[in-house]
């Protein structure tokens, strides 16, 4: 089972990342302009945020093997149509296919650990997932280039297509199935809820993802959608009979806290990966080869902490491991804060290690705390949020995060290595500050979470 849950993680993470350093090779296939290219990514990254909740909620309704099984089909099949694309609409449409497939799986396979794995190795079992997350994620690009050079664009999506294969026949095989339930009893799915927040999400994830500068008009008017979608959203949450999201989910501390800090820290994350390749290569010299490699350091770090970290969590319990974690990222991005170039690789390589095993350490007890604390019959859709949330972060710090270092560094493709390490420092010290707004919410409203 375990097996075929970390193929479930595994293969959304490497579907979001293998698929940037395609983009080049597709353009020239093509014939396309970046501005069209780049929805090869949007497309996909567009479609996991605005499904992944709703697909959470059904898979409590619905049966979360059954719709498990069908978003790992949707996944496969959708990468098997990426890869043999006549055109960029259709390989465009793909990915979008990929995304949803992608959100199936996701949120369903953190829910399916509460449902069948004992209490006391829940933690070393998310650590797992996380890990395998970490592994897409670093084996993205260096697999994607080497296919690409050996066979072409296609194959970054050809070459995932047995895995996937793979992954639906050990879940047809061992995961369970759900006790019955007489259809009169299973509570109705909420179509207008999901069809708002799916609106807002969009929008949101348009703003962060569709154009240059996240405060431009553009950007703003997308925002403002995504506003009046929450607001309009809210209002018929509180209507519903069977909401998609029940509001009073969020006056829980342990999961009020658990999504914030997520959605923090997924933030700050990311700014390792926008700031660190110009860092390296702008300030400190470092040619190409030695930036990916340096820049690989950080998800293998995660993926080498991800199971202790799960052990710790069920050895020490989940508040004292969610602190520690978040005291360590914030350790480590002061430290980025303030080191000087004169510090050179290692200077920057040792906080970076430190950032990305607190996460590891962070994630694994997180995740831990809501899945146990969460009831059974809305697992799907916590664990659809805790994604989410994780992904909204992730998109904001690309964002965000790059609009506040390339106002520290000006025009970075004319700024002396000291302009760059200028944008570096003040950039990691916002988030430093975000982190500390974290770890603050969490001593607030969790102080005593549960082991």
């Amino acid at each position: 089972m375990l097996t075929a849950l970390s193929l479930s993680v595994l293969l959304p993470a490497l579907g979001t990342s293998v698929a940037n350093i395609g983009l080049p090779a597709v353009a020239t296939a093509f014939d396309a302009p970046f501005n069209q290219v780049q929805w090869v990514v949007i497309a996909y990254l567009l479609a996991l945020t605005t499904v992944i909740v709703g697909a959470g909620r059904l898979g409590d309704l619905a049966g979360r093997r059954r719709l498990l099984l069908g978003g790992v089909a949707v996944f496969t099949l959708a990468t098997l149509l990426c890869g043999l694309a006549p055109n960029l609409p259709v390989l465009i449409a793909g990915r979008a296919l990929q995304g949803a497939g992608a959100a199936c799986m996701m949120a369903l396979s953190m829910a399916f650990v509460g449902e069948t794995v004992p209490p006391d190795r829940t933690g070393r079992v998310m650590g797992l997932l996380g890990t395998m997350s970490a592994v897409g994620t670093a084996l993205g690009p260096s697999l994607g280039g080497v296919l690409i050079a050996a066979f072409g664009w296609r194959a970054i999506f050809l070459a995932a297509v047995p895995l996937g294969v793979l992954a639906y026949v050990l879940a047809h095989r061992v995961l369970p199935g759900p006790a019955p339930t007489p259809r009169a009893a299973r509570p109705r799915f909420d179509v207008v809820g999901m069809a708002l927040l799916a609106v807002t999400l969009g929008a949101y994830a348009l703003a962060m993802t569709v154009g240059d500068d996240p405060f431009g008009p553009v950007a703003a008017g997308l925002l403002t959608a995504s506003a009046i979608g929450l607001v309009l959203f809210v209002a018929a949450e509180r209507r519903a009979s069977s909401p998609l999201v029940a509001l009073s989910t969020f006056r829980d501390p342990v999961l009020a806290a658990g999504l914030a800090t997520s959605a923090l820290v997924s933030t700050v994350l990311m700014t390792t990966l926008v700031v660190g390749p110009f860092h390296l290569a702008l300030a400190l010299g470092l040619d190409q080869a030695l930036v990916g490699l340096v820049m690989s350091a950080g998800p293998v770090v995660a993926a080498l902490v991800g199971v202790p970290a799960g052990r710790a969590t069920d050895r020490s319990g989940t508040g004292v491991v969610v602190v520690v974690g978040l005291s360590g990222i914030i350790a480590g991005t002061a430290v980025l804060a303030v080191v000087p170039v004169a510090a050179g690789v290692l200077g920057y390589v040792v906080p970076l290690v430190a950032v990305t095993a607190s996460y590891a350490l962070f994630q694994a007890a997180n995740n831990t705390a809501v899945i146990k604390h969460v009831a059974p019959d809305r697992r799907g859709v916590v664990s659809g949020m805790l994604n989410l949330s994780r992904n909204l972060g992730l998109m904001t710090g690309a964002s965000v995060m790059g609009a506040v270092f390339g106002s520290a560094t000006g025009d970075v493709t004319a700024a002396a290595s000291a302009d760059v390490a200028r944008g570096t420092h003040r950039t990691f010290a916002v988030a430093a500050l975000l982190v500390a707004v974290g770890l603050a919410v969490v001593l607030a409203l969790r102080p005593r979470s549960p082991r």
